[in-house]
């Protein structure tokens, strides 16, 4: 099977694309996103996909937002039957991998819950022992768990470096109401999936969600706990100190680091056993994750 890294719908112009998705507009208050196998990490584009992760990455989407009911979400239909015409009539190229939702005002932060130090935040705590301004306990290890989840946002980048950020950044931009009304909703929808998770013998160590606003509500938006937006770890394995075994792109992230790419010049082709061993790992944790809803 081959990457589909680009999309094109005959007759339809495209809205946006992103680092993995592509948006249509279908009307003034919809719209269609496309989920690629478009792969991305450290903020930058890879010039091969990965096979079908399109296609995984919508699906585990759809389950979480089938199972979270605290919170409204944009989406509207799944089902490339019941989307308007002329998106309908594609079935062989949107099915599974596309969703009709509704048009929100994007919330531009990254909002992000940190149950385990890992990634950037093991390299901020490492250089001053915080993140994002939250003082941590001195001695903490690769991978520890931290004694209680925290809310680490980031800028929104379209392009180039999101860049961690404190709280109060947020309540300049967004006011202090709804800036903490954000922090809690991230913490009790990584609460939420953690315990989903734990009894499949999975940790979820971090995850990041995206928020938009309708009709005056805060709604979820984008995807919800892919391997591309969380850390998933094998709860058999897990031992602190290392990096854990994973189910997400961090498998990309750190063979990418054992080479000699300095990440600021453009990325080059991932190996077909990195993307095999990548793919392999996606649909262990779609498995897993379609277990939630059955």
């Amino acid at each position: 099977m081959k990457a589909l890294t680009s999309i094109e719908i005959p007759g339809v112009e495209k809205f946006y694309s992103g680092k993995v998705r592509d948006l249509y507009k279908v009307d003034d208050e919809h719209l269609l996103i496309v989920s690629t196998d478009r792969v991305s990490a450290f903020d930058h584009v890879f010039p091969n996909g990965i096979p079908g992760k399109g296609v995984i990455l919508n699906r585990i989407s759809n389950v979480w937002f089938k199972n979270i009911d605290f919170i409204k979400n944009h989406v509207v239909e799944t089902d490339v039957r019941s989307f308007p015409k002329p998106f309908c009539d594609f079935p062989e190229l949107l099915q599974d991998r596309s969703v009709l939702v509704h048009l929100t005002r994007r919330i531009d932060f990254e909002c992000v819950a940190r149950g385990y130090i890992i990634g950037s935040g093991w390299k901020d705590y490492q250089n001053t022992g915080s993140i994002c301004g939250i003082r941590l306990p001195e001695g903490l290890k690769l991978a520890d768990r931290l004694e209680s989840p925290i809310f680490t946002p980031a800028t929104k980048a379209d392009s180039g470096h999101d860049e961690n950020i404190s709280i109060d950044h947020m309540i300049k931009d967004l006011g202090e109401d709804m800036a903490f009304q954000i922090k809690e909703l991230t913490l009790k929808l990584y609460e939420f999936a953690r315990n989903k998770m734990d009894p499949l013998g999975i940790i979820l160590a971090d995850t990041k969600f995206e928020f938009g606003i309708k009709n005056g509500e805060i709604i979820l938006i984008d995807e919800a706990l892919t391997p591309d937006s969380s850390r998933f770890w094998e709860k058999a394995a897990y031992s602190p100190g290392s990096s854990p075994v994973s189910y997400d792109k961090q498998f990309i992230r750190d063979y990418m680091d054992s080479t000699e790419w300095d990440k600021n010049s453009a990325a080059p082709p991932l190996p077909e056993e990195v993307i095999e061993k990548t793919l392999s790992k996606y649909r262990e944790i779609l498995e897993r994750v379609e277990s939630i809803g059955s």
